[in-house]
């Protein structure tokens, strides 16, 4: 699920943090990729023309091998070494998210039941999309084979990845959830594993230009996810980002902000959830069950060709000849792939508060206008 909000507030907050640029401007680079969240993309992503999963001819689902060989393919082109990490046993205290999902699941299931057009019934299908051990096995087996790491995490992937950018094994961590900001990853990327097709470029996102955009501590941006509701517990209700915020700002940590609102008589209009884990969860992003990264050794190797051979077109019914061309694809770029960069597109943040507050304005100004524009266009037609 994520942090909700979170996007939002550091665009507007500290916009200077957030480059968008093209996957190619990442060569030379070693990124650690969530890779429960990347199977979750191909399974909804990759699809036949009328909509369902790709299958073989054996009607296995192929959606997420094929989104794996082929996503993973466009990295190695571009100069990119990734490394996949599998999700591990979640955390307990994330079972209330889950119980959630459950819900969710439940509803989607009776409106899918009751969807009467096509549009309606494969929309409901997408929502249903979960990523089994299966799909993990399956991918981890390809991964082998590809002659890509991948990494066993004991806990949450993006902690993990997040553990192994911290620790120098790579540069970033790849994710859409924005809570492995949290985790301290010096960089999140987001969009790299989306089809080519979709062009959205590349999020880069500076978790310490973050913190000086914001003016906070990571100890403060960790309760300020927390407050804005994360995957561990719920959110202070009636409390959005802008006010999670000024109220961050005033109080500088969850506990002074929860005494403040349950000892105010003027604030009943917010309410903190009864027996409100906060503290746990924060403990959770501080101390992560993580593997050391330093305890990792990761190597990219040549592809093991007749075997990758046997497994995608032989056992997965993959077409023989693009596989091959992919496997030359991957012997060229692994070979020629490395991490010698020295430039760094976020050394270029101003480094005085009143730099960042001017860019911060300008933001907002610019977020107003396009908005005022929008209301205008409205009313002409």
């Amino acid at each position: 699920m994520g942090i909700k909000g979170l996007t939002g507030i550091i665009s507007e907050n500290a916009p200077l943090s957030i480059r968008k640029s093209e996957i190619k401007a990442f060569f030379g680079r070693k990124v650690a990729i969530d890779a429960s969240m990347s199977l979750y993309q191909f399974l909804i992503a990759v699809r036949q023309q009328d909509g369902g999963q790709l299958t073989n001819e054996n009607g296995e689902t192929t959606s997420h091998l094929m989104g794996m060989f082929y996503r993973t393919l466009r990295m190695i082109d571009n100069g990119i070494k990734p490394c996949y990490v599998f999700d591990g046993k979640p955390p307990v205290l994330k079972s209330h998210e889950l119980g959630k999902r459950s819900v969710r699941r439940e509803e989607t299931e009776k409106k899918l039941a009751e969807a009467t057009d096509e549009a309606e019934r494969m929309k409901q299908e997408r929502r249903l999309v979960k990523v089994s051990k299966e799909h993990n096995d399956e991918a981890k087996k390809l991964l082998g084979l590809m002659g890509i790491p991948y990494v066993n995490a004991p806990g949450e992937a993006e902690a993990q990845c997040a553990e192994l950018a911290k620790k120098g094994k790579v540069y970033a961590a790849a994710s859409e959830d924005m809570d492995t900001l949290c985790y301290r990853t010096p960089y999140l990327l987001r969009h790299l594993t989306f089809s080519e097709a979709k062009k959205e470029p590349i999020q880069e996102i500076s978790t310490e230009a973050v913190l000086e955009g914001m003016d906070l501590t990571i100890d403060q941006f960790i309760d300020l996810g927390i407050m804005l509701g994360c995957d561990y517990c719920d959110n202070i209700r009636g409390v959005g980002p802008v006010t999670a915020l000024k109220l961050m700002k005033e109080f500088g940590s969850l506990e002074k902000i929860v005494e403040s609102i349950e000892n105010d008589t003027t604030k009943t209009k917010w309410k903190v959830p009864e027996n409100w884990p906060y503290k746990e969860a924060r403990d959770l992003f501080v101390h992560p069950d993580v593997i050391d990264g330093n305890e990792i050794n990761l190597k990219w190797e040549p592809p093991k060709e007749q075997e990758l051979i046997d497994y995608l077109c032989k056992e997965k019914l993959f077409n023989e000849d693009r596989v091959k061309s992919g496997i030359e694809r991957l012997k060229k770029g692994l070979k020629s792939g490395t991490q010698g960069r020295l430039d760094s597109f976020f050394k270029a943040v101003p480094k005085t508060k009143e730099q960042l507050a001017a860019a911060a304005a300008k933001a907002k100004a610019n977020k107003k206008n396009a908005k005022g524009k929008g209301r205008i266009g409205k009313g002409r037609r």
